[in-house]
């Protein structure tokens, strides 16, 4: 049987059809004596169009937003509050914050001002937590001494956080020589010992607690630069960034309104353990005599002064010690449990 390609034409030479018959539509087949439509179907490998509200390749997500992490604020916040250990770090963190911020209506006494005849007095009704060496209450001192250490962890890690996150990101999105330059200084600096580092510079700088926050934060910056390098570099090349690129964007939008945004977990995770990291080097620098002076309430400071008294009245610096401890060990537990909520490698 032989098969007529309908686009040949007849042997006549016409392609019309017979006289008589009814017209043939576009699109429109002749099958026999009978006309249907052709069976037109989908492209092979096409694919849908992308639902609405979904970014779809090619199309740039909204300035900012997060393709990971979008929508997800209530149930980082309900785990977060599930983790034991994040809740403890959190309440401890909460106190340390009410401590500061009350301190003028709950300390029972001036944390400047001191008797002489109640130098030294153990720990009693009157003061909780004894005197110290001029007949200063120490729990007032201790409760001031909080606004201090704050101050120091939250300027010295804004530092950090700033200068390393804005030289690793140029770093690690223009590559090349920079890369290369910038990255080995960042490996002499953290060839160093971050107290012996902080030592150096404050000694250059002059002894104070400016200079003390400037130092710690100059010490931590480096951690910031490595981790939001490591952050850009995995970035820069997923298919939302090479559509904002390809939609025009120059490099400072593509990479601050695009890129960073999608590197703030692990920065928010390591600037909660870094504030505890920071107060704790402050602590030291004014223990050596190279941060806050005296007579200010700082708790490195209080251990400076009464160091030689240990034997003789222990509590002198057993509380500011335990200051110290609680509140390095309030913003690791914070910051642990932000780890586990935000890193999805970790979630069970």
């Amino acid at each position: 049987m032989a098969v007529i390609d309908p686009r040949t034409p007849a042997a006549g030479g016409s392609s019309s059809p017979p006289q008589g018959a009814p017209p043939v539509a576009p699109g429109v087949m002749m099958q026999g004596a009978q006309a249907h439509p052709a069976q037109v179907g989908p492209l092979e490998g096409a694919q849908p169009p992308p639902a609405a509200g979904h970014p779809g390749r090619g199309v740039l997500p909204p300035p900012g937003g997060d393709p990971v992490m979008s929508g997800r604020s209530p149930g980082i916040l309900r785990r977060l509050l599930r983790h034991r250990a994040a809740v403890l770090g959190g309440a401890i963190v909460l106190l340390l914050v009410l401590m500061a911020l009350l301190a003028d209506v709950i300390a029972p006494y001036d944390p400047l001002r001191g008797r002489l005849a109640d130098m030294l007095q153990p720990p009693s009704r009157a003061h909780w937590m004894g005197t110290d060496e001029q007949g200063r209450d120490i729990l007032s001192r201790i409760i001031h001494g909080s606004r201090i250490s704050l101050q120091v962890g939250l300027v010295a890690v804004g530092i950090s956080l700033t200068t390393g996150t804005a030289i690793g990101a140029v770093s690690a999105y223009f590559g090349g020589w920079l890369d290369l330059l910038v990255m080995r200084v960042i490996d002499i600096l953290l060839a160093f010992p971050s107290i012996l580092l902080a030592i150096a510079i404050t000694a250059i700088l002059g002894p104070s607690l400016t200079n003390a926050m400037v130092a710690v934060g100059i010490v931590g910056m480096p951690v910031y630069a490595r981790l939001v390098r490591a952050s850009v570099l995995s970035l820069k090349e997923q298919d939302f960034v090479q559509a904002a690129r390809a939609a025009g964007g120059g490099h400072g939008r593509v990479l601050w309104r695009h890129i960073l945004p999608n590197a703030l977990a692990p920065l928010i995770v390591q600037s909660t353990l870094s504030i505890g990291t920071a107060m704790l080097d402050a602590a030291g620098l004014s223990f050596l005599g190279l941060g806050a002076q005296p007579p200010a309430p700082e708790w490195g400071a209080m251990l400076s002064g009464a160091q030689v008294y240990i034997q003789l009245a222990p509590w002198v610096v057993t509380f500011p010690g335990l200051a110290i401890m609680l509140a390095v060990l309030g913003f690791n537990l914070l910051g642990d449990g932000l780890r586990d909520v935000l890193d999805p490698r970790l979630r069970r």
